[in-house]
């Protein structure tokens, strides 16, 4: 019997070929930072310099015949890049080079910030990345203490063109009632754009959202749940503005 990490190399090595791509950069490994995901594939990256193409550009070409396969095998997914950014003052030009992607190919961009990061470094750091024409979403906001000691300052980011993104968990509690507190008076001034799993792997962290979305409906009503979960990803998938 095939180990999953096999049956997932197989499909990936499919799918560069199938773009037009050397088999062997579908390879898929166990992750050298367990902490982030399970398993990676660092094909895009690798391929840039063989074919002279961006990384993201080839991202795509594979997601595109990832979701061709995927099709054909009757599943009902549908698949869009992106990634999560830690903030650093080279992000625009990395994004303007194609290293790394927007969400679902749009000018909205997921930011994150270290935990300890002063108001004026996460201000300006999100600043530059309007200023070169993209719609920053502040992730996890809760983890930043110096943006969540002061309701007043998650609206004024939100007043400059930020959207705001929180976990799952956090709204539930699982990362201690201060968090929980917090959370409910953001989500009760409806300051809150996005809310998800921040999943890394199907163990730690895994993407179940069902428990939190019954929580919002019953504390925050069905309309709210449905803007958070459905309406406002489904605007970032479209490219317009929130």
């Amino acid at each position: 019997m095939q180990k999953i990490l096999d049956l997932i190399s197989e499909e990936m090595m499919k799918a560069f070929v199938a773009a037009g791509y050397d088999a062997a950069l579908g390879k898929v490994t166990v992750s050298n930072r367990p902490d982030l995901c399970e398993y990676q594939c660092n094909g895009a990256m690798a391929g840039a310099k063989k074919y002279h193409k961006a990384p993201l550009m080839i991202a795509q070409d594979v997601a595109g015949q990832l979701q061709e396969r995927a099709g054909q095998a009757g599943l009902e997914i549908k698949l869009y890049t992106g990634n999560e950014f830690y903030y650093s003052s080279e992000m625009v030009r990395e994004l303007e080079e194609k290293r790394v992607c927007t969400m679902a190919d749009s000018d909205y961009v997921l930011v994150e910030f270290g935990p300890m990061d002063g108001m004026e470094h996460i201000r300006g750091g999100l600043y530059q990345v309007l200023s070169a024409g993209y719609r920053p979403i502040l992730a996890h906001v809760e983890r930043y203490e110096n943006v969540c000691k002061d309701v007043g300052r998650v609206e004024d980011l939100i007043a400059m063109g930020c959207y705001i993104q929180v976990n799952g968990g956090s709204i539930l509690g699982k990362y201690g009632m201060g968090v929980k507190q917090m959370l409910r008076k953001l989500l009760k001034k409806k300051l809150v754009h996005f809310v998800a799993t921040d999943a890394h792997s199907s163990g730690k962290r895994s993407p179940e959202m069902a428990e939190c979305a019954h929580y919002l409906q019953k504390r925050y009503g069905e309309e709210y749940t449905d803007r958070l979960l459905r309406v406002n990803p489904s605007q970032i998938i479209a490219n317009r503005y929130i």
